[in-house]
């Protein structure tokens, strides 16, 4: 089982394939094996990495609330890629984890040859009624009763598209979450989703952002559409895709459409025909 030492802890990790390396961060309610969909399909093609964000057994499940917090898990991100040796790679997160790659490459964008940031931003719009919502979920974790706690986030209003649509593949999400730590768990969304900026705070900072950039959110996923947006419309590098009939698991409701689309936007940044500054859209009447 790999481990890499990184900022005082040990982050589990695994590689798959060769070639480019495409990194993946793993949502809140997930873990690496979530990406297992892109890591059969990717690793034909590319040196794919997954990992377990802090809190997340294996990795390390640090004592200290105040070691749980979004920059921490970029810093560990930095340090994954420097243990791994790697420069440059494409990064891809969805909801948490989308929100580390982005703000990853606001940070480091030398170290970005393109990022995918899916299902992304939210409590941007109700920051209040995220904050209430976070703490209800925070008691029911400290509880301890990880199945019981899985049973309700998994049927949360965005997941039960996927329960419709592939029920084995929602009883796998459910399992998998059910084996988390609930005391990790709690840590993390204290420190990380309920302490972050919103995404329109970043506006000056995303106004700036050249690295190559794919969006991606489900039409159902309500708390990250209009962020969606908003992203596309201040990085002039970023394109944006809704899927349809889709919830906040994209990846793993529509893994054939989702691969597909990141595969042609990989190719595109590699080929050197994803457009360096697309004139953003606008709404003014031209005619």
């Amino acid at each position: 089982m790999p481990l890499a030492p990184v900022n005082g802890i040990e982050l589990h990790y695994e590689v798959t394939g060769a070639g480019e390396p495409l990194v993946f961060s793993h949502e809140f309610g997930g873990d690496f094996r979530s990406w297992e969909p892109q890591a059969r399909f990717f690793a034909r093609r590319y040196q794919v990495i997954t990992y377990n964000h802090r809190g997340y057994p294996p990795s390390t499940v640090p004592d200290d609330p105040a070691t749980y917090t979004q920059e921490q898990l970029i810093a560990d991100l930095l340090g994954l890629l420097d243990h791994l040796g790697i420069t440059q790679a494409h990064l891809a997160g969805l909801s948490m984890g989308g929100n580390v790659v982005l703000n990853f490459a606001l940070a480091h964008p030398d170290r970005c040859r393109s990022i995918v940031v899916a299902g992304t931003g939210s409590g941007s719009d109700n920051p209040e009624r995220y904050r209430r919502e976070g703490e209800r979920l925070i008691a029911l974790l400290n509880q301890g009763d990880m199945p019981a706690f899985a049973d309700a986030f998994g049927r949360g209003p965005t997941r039960l598209q996927l329960l419709r649509k592939d029920p084995r593949g929602w009883q796998e999400f459910r399992d998998q979450l059910a084996e988390h730590s609930a005391r990790g768990s709690a840590m993390v969304f204290a420190g990380v989703p309920l302490r972050r900026p919103t995404i329109y705070q970043l506006a000056p900072k995303l106004d700036a952002l050249t690295v190559p950039t794919l969006l991606v959110v489900g039409d159902e996923d309500g708390e990250c559409l209009a962020p969606a947006l908003f992203i596309k419309q201040h990085v002039r590098t970023a394109g944006l895709l809704i899927l349809p009939n889709t919830g906040h698991l994209v990846n793993l409701e529509e893994p054939a459409r989702f691969n597909q689309q990141i595969l042609d936007f990989l190719t595109a940044v590699e080929g050197g025909h994803w457009p360096a500054r697309h004139p953003g859209f606008t709404t003014e009447v031209l005619f």
